[in-house]
């Protein structure tokens, strides 16, 4: 089944499956109209709604798809108010719905690294994690399109509007939900230098852009306090120039990862926890040495495949297969709506908090209290055999 208001998107999808997957064309299709999307929902012939519209609709849709009887799987973030989030954990609860977000970032290879070095014990205890979303974007928030020329006379961003491409593999290297949770959180902007300095050089002044009421920084700084006393930095800038990043930095009493270290780095005590101070990182011989060790069983399997395949590096496929496996042996998944609601319910608190001028506001435990005894997840592997897939045929 397939699915978009754009006839056309529609249409183009189902050109590519009939060359590359002739025997998964869609059977269905559903488009033209801004509600056409609860057709699919309502399709008795669908299991799994996967849902890639923009951001405003994610709730709407992945609450009509569950009490319609659908699994959802929904892109990031997946939900924007607190209230939202509430309503998709306890739709989710009472249909006895997955509704996974499609947190894909938890599946690159380097996260997936990080990921093990975590429990498999060589960071020691963690107590300190920081990430970001660096990403200029600043030309495209700005292009004269209808989409941007639609928003009005004023463009507000405050708080982390764009939070779980760093949080969700922080929260899974933190066993959050799971003997963790997110309890407080403190959140400011800087001002909007940049975004005033590109309007003006760019736009002359009849244009739409150079009428903006601007309120929104170019960064945000977060910091995230856990019930067990540990500590989160998150960063959002799509606006300045300088390199893409997500940080994916985790600290640790015998060690630190340092993922986007420009390249990867770690650094292990030799010694006691805590000793050592000041040497450097491993040399690039040793931390390779490392990262081959250490690889998470997923990469280590289908690595390959997925980089064949792409989708953000190969992250996009691995995430899809592997939650593909878990429903088709009736697995948990390695995401649930908890973390959804827990990752996105960042969005409105950091809000909140930058409105405030950076006052701690509170995260709701959309676990109940359940984070308590809930153990750590484990993220494991797949077996292509069970899912009728030949390595060798990709």
């Amino acid at each position: 089944m397939l699915c978009d208001l754009r006839k056309e998107a529609v249409d183009s999808n189902q050109k590519w499956l009939e060359k590359n997957c002739p025997r998964k064309v869609a059977k269905r299709m559903y488009s033209g109209y801004g509600e056409c999307w609860k057709e699919a929902c309502d399709d008795s012939g669908v299991d799994v709604i996967y849902v890639a519209a923009p951001a405003y609709l994610h709730a709407s849709i992945a609450l009509y798809g569950m009490n319609a009887g659908k699994h959802v799987f929904v892109e990031v973030p997946a939900a924007r108010t607190i209230d939202d989030c509430w309503n998709i954990v306890e739709t989710s609860e009472r249909t006895r719905r997955h509704c996974m977000m499609l947190e894909n970032c938890c599946y690159g290879e380097e996260e997936m690294l990080a990921w093990n070095l975590c429990h498999e014990g060589l960071l020691g205890s963690i107590s300190h994690a920081e990430g970001a979303y660096i990403h200029n974007l600043t030309k495209r928030h700005l292009e004269n399109s209808f989409r941007n020329r639609g928003h009005g006379k004023k463009s507000y961003c405050r708080g982390n509007t764009y939070p779980t491409h760093p949080l969700g593999p922080i929260c899974q290297y933190l066993d959050i939900n799971h003997g963790d949770r997110m309890n407080t959180i403190v959140s400011v902007s800087s001002g909007g230098f940049t975004w005033k300095d590109y309007i003006a050089e760019t736009f002359g002044p009849d244009d739409w852009q150079s009428k903006l009421e601007l309120d929104r920084g170019d960064i945000n700084t977060s910091i995230i306090k856990t019930a067990r006393g540990r500590t989160i930095m998150l960063q959002y800038d799509v606006t300045t120039p300088r390199p893409y990043s997500r940080i994916n930095l985790v600290q640790g009493s015998r060690g630190c990862f340092w993922g986007y270290g420009f390249p990867a780095r770690l650094y292990l005590t030799k010694g006691r926890p805590g000793t050592e101070s000041g040497k450097d990182w491993m040399s690039r011989d040793e931390y390779e040495k490392y990262a081959a060790k250490y690889r998470h069983p997923l990469w280590r399997s289908v690595g390959g495949i997925a980089k064949k395949v792409g989708g953000h590096g190969g992250m996009d496929f691995i995430m899809d297969l592997r939650w593909a496996y878990c429903l088709q042996n009736g697995m948990p998944l390695d995401m649930d709506v908890y973390d959804l609601a827990s990752w996105s319910s960042i969005v409105e608190c950091s809000r909140k908090s930058d409105i405030a001028g950076g006052a701690p506001v509170e995260i709701p435990d959309f676990t109940r209290g359940a984070w308590k005894t809930a153990k750590p997840r484990k993220i494991g592997d797949v077996d292509l055999g069970k899912m009728g897939l030949d390595a060798k045929n990709v």
